[in-house]
Order: structure tokens, then C-alpha cells, then sequence
């Protein structure tokens, strides 16, 4: 069964950047981070496959970036030109289904959360 851990939220000013951190204790195909806002649904932000492949929401194309160290057991998540709306609590998933989507029904592993809290 694979554990996660995230780390590395906090608060920024707009425009401003984070990169989150989730440490995984186990192999899996696909690997993403999820948001959830206050009120909102949780969404898929942004996935990547073993193979290196990704997938991310319109919302944050062009912003963030999904990656994999494997020498570290880690997950990141660079996020850059922050906007007040990408405030949320970020949560790092994983799953050994195939393919990767950014569907919250297909991860069955989730790590706690870290907030990230974005304001002008």
C-alpha cells in the first residue's frame, strides 16, 4: 500500500510561486495532485505517468509543472504565477491503474493535504 506525504505549502502573494513536495513509500503508475477550495469540489490539477508523461487542468497549463524524482521517492509540484484562486488544499494521489486522468475516483491512495493560500 503506498503512503504519501506532501509538504511545502504556505502562503505567497499573487504572481508569487511554491513548489509542494509528496514523498511516496511505494510504486505506482500514475501520480497527481488534486485542490480543494473552500466549498468546491476536489479537482484534478495535474498527473504523470510512470513513463513521464503528464496531464494538467486548463486552469493551470502553462503555470505549473508536475515532475518525479525517483532517486528520491518524490513528487513535485512547481507552481509559478500564483493567482488567488489557486488557493486551495493540495493533496498528492496515486494509483496503479492505467492511464492517468485527473478523475478523483481513480486513486485510491491519498496523502493528508497542504494549504496553499494565495492573496493580493
Amino acid at each position: 500500500q503506498a503512503q504519501l506525504v506532501e509538504s511545502g505549502g504556505g502562503s505567497v502573494q499573487a504572481g508569487g510561486s511554491l513548489r509542494l513536495s509528496c514523498a511516496w513509500s511505494a510504486y505506482t503508475t500514475c501520480m497527481a495532485w488534486f485542490r480543494q477550495a473552500p466549498g468546491k469540489e476536489r479537482e484534478g490539477v495535474a498527473a504523470i505517468a510512470s513513463g513521464g508523461s503528464t496531464t494538467y487542468t486548463d486552469a493551470v497549463k502553462g503555470r505549473f509543472t508536475i515532475s518525479k524524482d525517483y532517486a528520491k521517492n518524490t513528487l513535485y509540484l512547481q507552481m509559478n504565477s500564483l493567482k488567488i484562486e489557486d488557493t486551495a488544499a493540495y493533496y498528492c494521489a496515486a494509483d496503479r491503474r492505467w492511464p492517468c486522468t485527473l478523475v478523483v475516483g481513480s486513486y485510491n491512495y491519498w496523502g493528508q493535504g497542504t494549504q496553499v493560500t494565495v492573496s493580493s
